[in-house]
Parts: structure tokens; sequence; C-alpha cells
């Protein structure tokens, strides 16, 4: 699976440009249910950096979306809730994802070169392949990626959509429990395609299971990010 690169311009050269420029931002993508958000806020929380959440933003990126240049992210806006996942085996799924074919990390750099660069900035976003990213940093510590084991992700989700209100809102009036397994295997497809492309990149992957503190993994990681000192 290969993806275009982000339309952060054209050419090598550019390309370097945006990555000096993004020199400061440390990225956190990987896999749903990895405790993304739960360790960007734990090294926010320690070193005092802003969080850029992805997944707030997505709802902004449906409104600067064109069909000509983000055909999988138009195709989306209007639809109802889980409408997405109807009569589509998990690998349709997988494919008709915006991220699969490069079109969300162009709105999140676009983002972040709009945001004050005194200081590191942590990225919280599932939507980042590393094949995408790899040309954006300037060295392979700037980013990991986080991938839970089958049981954890399990756990999480079913956690998480347990609230009716909230699994409405996810997939509308469809049945939690199908809609779940189908989730499940979309992200097991999405996870085997991450390790791939990051190990022929050289990134990090971190797989989570919960048999460790979140505090251990958050110091892990700000090693890796070169985060220095707790703030006081």
């Amino acid at each position: 699976m290969t993806s275009p690169l982000p339309d952060t311009g054209t050419g090598r050269e550019s390309l370097l440009l945006t990555a000096r420029s993004l020199a400061h931002v440390r990225w956190i993508a990987g896999g749903t249910g990895s405790g993304k958000s739960t360790l960007a806020r734990l090294l926010a929380a320690r070193h005092g950096l802003p969080v850029y959440d992805g997944d707030r933003a997505e709802h902004r990126w449906l409104t600067r979306c064109t069909p000509e240049r983000h055909p999988y992210l138009s195709a989306l806006r209007g639809l109802p809730p889980g409408a997405g996942w109807d009569g589509r085996t998990a690998e349709e799924v997988l494919r008709a994802m915006p991220s699969v074919h490069g079109e969300m990390l162009g709105f999140v750099v676009d983002d972040l070169l709009a945001m004050p660069t005194d200081r590191i900035v942590l990225v919280d976003y599932f939507g980042i392949l590393p094949a995408d990213l790899a040309p954006l940093l300037r060295r392979p510590g700037q980013a990991v990626f986080l991938l839970p084991t089958a049981g954890f992700r399990r756990d999480v989700l079913r956690a998480r959509y347990a609230d009716p209100q909230r699994a409405r809102a996810t997939w509308g009036g469809r049945d939690p429990s199908t809609v779940l397994a189908k989730r499940l295997a979309r992200d097991a497809l999405w996870d085997a395609e991450v390790r791939t492309q990051a190990t022929g990149h050289r990134l990090d992957v971190l797989t989570v299971d919960g048999a460790a503190p979140a505090a251990e993994l958050a110091d892990r990681v700000a090693a890796r990010f070169g985060l220095g000192r707790v703030a006081s």
C-alpha cells in the first residue's frame, strides 16, 4: 500500500523546508485504542507543552477539502454516522480511508505551520501513515507509533462504546457489536500497514498491552523525544 506525499508543496526542496519548519513537532500516531491521547496529556502536563488534537481538527478539514484534491475525505461529507461501514468488508473500509491515501497529513501540516514555533508541540492523531510522515521528519526520534495488542484494543473499544449515546453518535442505529467486530478487523489491517511502513522507514513502534503503567511509557517516549526535565 502506498500513499502520495502530503500536500505541503512540490518537490524535495519544499519537503526539506517543511521538515525544517516542523523540527519542533513531536508526533504521536499509530492505532486506535492504543493510548495516544493519554500519553499526549501526560507529556503535556509534565513538560508544559501544547497538544495538537487531530481528531478535533478533522471536523474543520471537512469544510476545507475539495473533491479534486481530497476525494476520499470529500466522500465522507454529509454521510450519517456509521454509513461508511455499510456493505463493505474491513479491507474495503480501510481502502476508503482518507488517511490511507495521504489526504489528512497536509491539513495537519498547514495547521502546525500556523502555530508558534518557540516550543515543542505534541501531535496526537491516528490518521498518519509512516511513509507519509517520514519525509517531514528531520530525525526519526520526532515520531513514535503506538500499536495496541488485539486484546487491549478490544477491551478499550468495548468500554468506549458501552455508552449507548456515544455508540449512536459514531455508528447511528447499527448494532454496536456487529460494527465493532468490523472495526477491530479494519484496525488490525491498519496496524499491520503502520508496522510495515515504520520498519521500512526506521521509525519507532511501541506495542501497548496495558501491562506497563502509562507513566512508564511516557518516560520512554519523553527520552525518545528529547523533552528534557519535567516542568515545575
